[in-house]
């Protein structure tokens, strides 16, 4: 009961720290809002919100959201979050969507069954099927992908499947990463026994 009950005091503790820091420092540090917190009301009602979301020890609809060092918005949203009762800082999520907007202009929008959230260390583990939809209209499907909540980065886990402007393509992994230190220019790249099946019809049909 005793182990119970510290897991629940730091999981309030981090709540509370977090939720008003975050707001003000939305540039450098994730933060976190729920939907069933309403801030128009008053700062008891937003407290016993509060208490009610730790007690069941899940949070709905939470939003994560961070700008990397590099100038690019990184934004997670899910149907649900579940604090890890053994460690601080990190959340299994459900329903997970994420969207990557780069400096250059380009986006990536990414979905997961499931994520795994890791405060302390800036990574978003995704799992359960992923895909991933590109500005430069690549429709990409894998089993998992590892991002970063800090810096424009991404790799898949395993194989990739994807459908674009020149045809079908399968490759052992792909990574979305700036071209170069200091670079503008923000590559997806495909590596690791790279097949295309080239169908100059799909360039007409991804526009």
């Amino acid at each position: 009961m005793l182990r119970s009950d510290n897991r629940y005091s730091r999981f309030i503790a981090w709540l509370k720290i977090l939720l008003p820091v975050s707001a003000l420092a939305l540039l450098s540090t994730m933060f976190l809002i729920s939907k069933s917190v309403d801030p128009t009301t008053s700062l008891t009602y937003a407290r016993v919100n509060l208490e009610e979301l730790t007690g069941e020890q899940r949070i709905d609809s939470p939003r994560f959201s961070s700008v990397t060092e590099d100038g690019a918005a990184i934004t997670f949203s899910a149907k649900s979050a579940v604090p890890d009762p053994e460690q601080t800082n990190i959340f299994t999520a459900d329903g997970l969507a994420a969207r990557i907007e780069t400096p250059d202009g380009g986006a990536v929008d990414i979905n997961a069954s499931k994520a795994v959230i890791n405060g302390s260390s800036n990574i978003v583990d995704l799992s359960g099927g992923v895909t991933l939809v590109t500005s430069t209209n690549y429709h990409i499907a894998t089993s998992g992908l590892s991002t970063a909540m800090d810096a424009t980065s991404a790799k898949t886990l395993g194989p990739v499947e994807a459908d674009g402007p020149m045809g079908h393509l399968t490759a052992g992994l792909a990574e979305i990463t700036r071209e170069g230190e200091g670079s503008d220019t923000y590559l997806l790249v495909f590596k690791g026994g790279v097949k295309l099946i080239y169908d100059p019809k799909t360039e007409g049909t991804y526009k």
